[in-house]
């Protein structure tokens, strides 16, 4: 995710535009487009054609109007998805804090073994939820794994998953034994459960994107609107509707493709949520809360495959 000052520069911000990947995407397209408008507006000054193609001007500004109102929707609903997914990152971050604080209160310092079995598992389950919401875990990302438990997670495909797993069967072992009372087990399952909530909430958002029907269609509005725009606009603007067109085009489609870059925020996008970040983040605070220590392994910050 590209990390930003909202009030800094105006031009610097503009002069990114020369690297993001978006933007050749919607100049490739533009381009096109404005060789299509040169070929149209040749042939009807060549052939003198504008006797025939006497086009009301409202024709076109009303489908603008259906136009605006399915982009409008289209950016909403990928907006939505990428603060939904923050928002249950960042529930994420609060309650596995939560929850290494429970461990604490629970476990006295000298219980070693299962304050970093906590500490371990904890972290494991939002690196391994990362990976899972991108193209599927792999155990050298993950912190402190045993022989015995990376044999067992190499037979898993839902890691995150049998993570959770173990760290209940942790709890409800000590419950068992008494070595946590009623209230404290009760408390900690709730902070337990949540991990499994925003797990299912991510993958939700995931795996069911926008109805492949409405994407297709608004692509299809889209490219028709472009097509036919320099026909409208030849008679009143000339050779001043390719520009004119392709200046339109250029909104319409940079519109589309950032709604269509936002809508998966669990990738390698540059305006993708930096889960990965925010996972070792959660590894540093659990390991210091109970181990009075951060983990060894350095984290570099991801790069993306894709610069907007």
């Amino acid at each position: 995710m590209i990390i930003y000052k909202s009030n800094g520069s105006w031009f610097g911000h503009v002069s990114h535009l020369t690297t993001s990947y978006t933007m050749r995407r919607i100049l490739l397209a533009v381009g096109l487009l404005g060789v299509y408008s040169v070929v149209v507006i040749a042939t009807i000054k060549f052939l003198d054609l504008h006797r025939y193609l006497q086009v009301d001007s409202t024709v076109f500004s009303l489908l603008a109007v259906i136009l605006s109102i399915f982009l409008g929707f289209r950016t909403t609903t990928a907006y939505d998805r990428w603060w939904e997914a923050r928002k249950q990152w960042g529930a994420l971050v609060n309650n596995c804090r939560n929850m290494a604080i429970y461990v604490d209160s629970m476990w006295p310092p000298s219980d070693l073994e299962i304050r970093h079995f906590m500490a371990k598992n904890i972290a494991n389950f939002c690196l391994s939820l990362t990976e899972h919401l991108r193209k599927g875990t792999q155990l050298d990302r993950l912190v402190y794994l045993s022989e015995e438990e990376e044999g067992y997670y190499a037979t898993k495909d839902h890691i995150p998953n049998f993570i959770a797993l173990r760290i209940y069967q942790r709890i409800a072992e000590a419950h068992r034994e008494g070595t946590i009372n009623e209230g404290d087990y009760i408390n900690i399952k709730a902070q337990h459960q949540s991990l499994l909530d925003i797990l299912g909430a991510c993958e939700r958002i995931k795996k069911t994107p926008i109805p492949f029907s409405y994407a297709v269609y608004l692509k299809v509005f889209v490219t028709a609107y472009a097509v036919l725009l320099p026909f409208g606009l030849s008679e009143q603007f000339g050779w001043g509707t390719i520009p004119l067109t392709m200046l339109i085009a250029f909104a319409l489609i940079g519109v589309e493709l950032m709604g269509e870059e936002i809508e998966d925020p669990f990738g390698l996008d540059c305006n993708d949520l930096p889960t990965g970040d925010i996972a070792h983040t959660i590894k540093r605070n659990v390991f210091e809360l109970l181990e009075d220590r951060a983990p060894a392994e350095e984290h570099r910050r991801e790069e993306y495959e894709k610069v907007f």
